[in-house]
């Protein structure tokens, strides 16, 4: 079996209810990703002895929480995870520079959609359907994760949270006009981050 094919039938096993295969993802490509994690972290975080300790944590806990994915090249798994994990603990850097209070988990998404990252997506559910609808949510999700920080906490705070502008100003530690100029800022690249998604972009 080969490395891609491996991760796309361990990725399949785990969307079956298999723990044994996110168990395996997770040994195989750890090092990697923490490796990876730890060279873009800035020195606040670096500095804490535990930051990649929470790494591992971090993955497993993620793959239950993003829109599930399959694909076949280790390199996009590893690549996806990896950016997700440094989204979050870039959250976490912001958390402990400024010592507010961090903003709440967010559910995962309710929809048995996998989304296929290989290529170019074809529908395949009718557009007024629920199963359309929640694939539709589940590429957007996906694609606010591999946003920017910056741009996916303020379109997390304001879609997914429902906060005000003023809200997520304080949150962010910008005037309201400022949080409502980057959430109307963050949109274009969300709509460019899910064409990309799409077409098997990843980046």
């Amino acid at each position: 079996m080969t490395l891609s094919d491996d991760t796309r039938t361990l990725l399949q096993k785990w969307h079956d209810g298999d723990r044994a295969a996110i168990d395996a993802l997770v040994a195989r490509d750890l090092p990697w990703i923490r490796e990876y994690v730890h060279s873009r972290l800035g020195p606040l975080l670096r500095a804490r002895g535990e930051t990649m300790d929470y790494v591992q944590d971090a993955v497993i806990q993620l793959l239950g929480y993003v829109p599930r994915f399959v694909t076949s090249d280790r390199d996009r798994f590893r690549a996806l995870v990896a950016r997700i994990v440094e989204n979050h603990l870039r959250d976490a850097h912001d958390h402990h520079a400024a010592q507010k209070r961090a903003v709440a988990r967010e559910q995962a998404l309710p929809s048995d959609s996998v989304l296929d990252l290989d290529g170019p997506r074809k529908p395949v559910t009718q557009p007024g359907s629920a199963a359309a609808r929640n694939e539709r949510d589940a590429w957007v999700r996906l694609a606010i994760e591999l946003l920017e920080p910056e741009d996916r906490q303020v379109v997390m705070l304001r879609q997914w949270h429902e906060f005000e502008f003023a809200e997520i100003g304080q949150r962010m530690g910008l005037s309201e006009d400022a949080a409502r100029m980057r959430f109307q800022r963050a949109l274009p690249k969300l709509a460019r981050k899910l064409e990309g998604l799409r077409r098997g972009e990843l980046e």
